[in-house]
């Protein structure tokens, strides 16, 4: 009976897969492929509760990059490595593959710039080799990182909000991030009519933020 008393809403879930991956990894520690896939899911699933409104899944839109390929040189090992030979370019195919088999669920997938991609090492080993607390020839593989820029995950994410708004395709986005670049593409949902919620899975957020959203889910807990 109460549910009946809940106005409903159609509610698409888009998710910025990097960012996810990320914060997931934080919270929840490593999971295998499929355990990640439905951790993301069931999470997706979480955010549609309400006491409120009667959320109607439109549709959940995860957006990532596929793994390169290629082969790149690694500076300590001194030679290059075969990224398609990695576990994680392994896993993180076998997860896209669960993603998919998953119902009312639409990959969005860019590509990473192969011409940028390169092991460095991170910052708190640089900053222990400039004080002299890390010697160069103790470096480790574990104190390199790879590193590659994305390209079309932002843009297909913005593409995506305001499409949804001017087609009046739903009422309600509920973003999955932690990211100011979308504010334009918020902005524009919202001049629309539709009800911007973000969800940053308990990342602090830039203030600006604040202003250009209707709503905020900060779940933290296991789904």
């Amino acid at each position: 009976m109460e549910d009946l008393l809940k106005f409903e809403v159609n509610t698409a879930i888009l998710v910025d897969g990097g960012f996810y991956r990320k914060r997931a990894y934080y919270l929840w520690k490593d999971k295998s492929p499929k355990e990640r896939a439905d951790e993301l899911y069931n999470y997706c699933i979480g955010l549609l509760r309400n006491n409120v409104e009667h959320r109607r899944l439109y549709r959940i839109f995860y957006y990532d990059c596929p793994p390169i390929s290629k082969k790149v040189y690694h500076p300590l090992l001194d030679k290059t490595v075969d990224l398609s030979k990695t576990e994680e370019y392994q896993w993180t195919m076998s997860f896209f593959d669960e993603l998919r088999s998953k119902r009312k669920m639409a990959l969005r997938l860019g590509k990473l710039s192969e011409n940028t991609a390169h092991y460095d090492l991170k910052d708190d080993s640089l900053k222990k080799l400039m004080k002299g607390t890390l010697n160069i020839n103790d470096l480790k593989e574990s104190d390199f990182r790879f590193t590659v820029e994305q390209k079309g995950v932002d843009m297909r994410i913005g593409v995506d909000i305001i499409t949804m708004a001017l087609k009046k395709q739903v009422q309600q986005i509920i973003l999955v991030s932690g990211d100011s670049d979308f504010v334009p593409a918020s902005k524009q949902a919202r001049r629309e009519g539709i009800d911007m919620i973000l969800a940053p899975m308990g990342a602090t957020i830039k203030s600006d933020l604040y202003e250009h959203i209707d709503g905020l889910i900060n779940i933290q807990n296991s789904p």
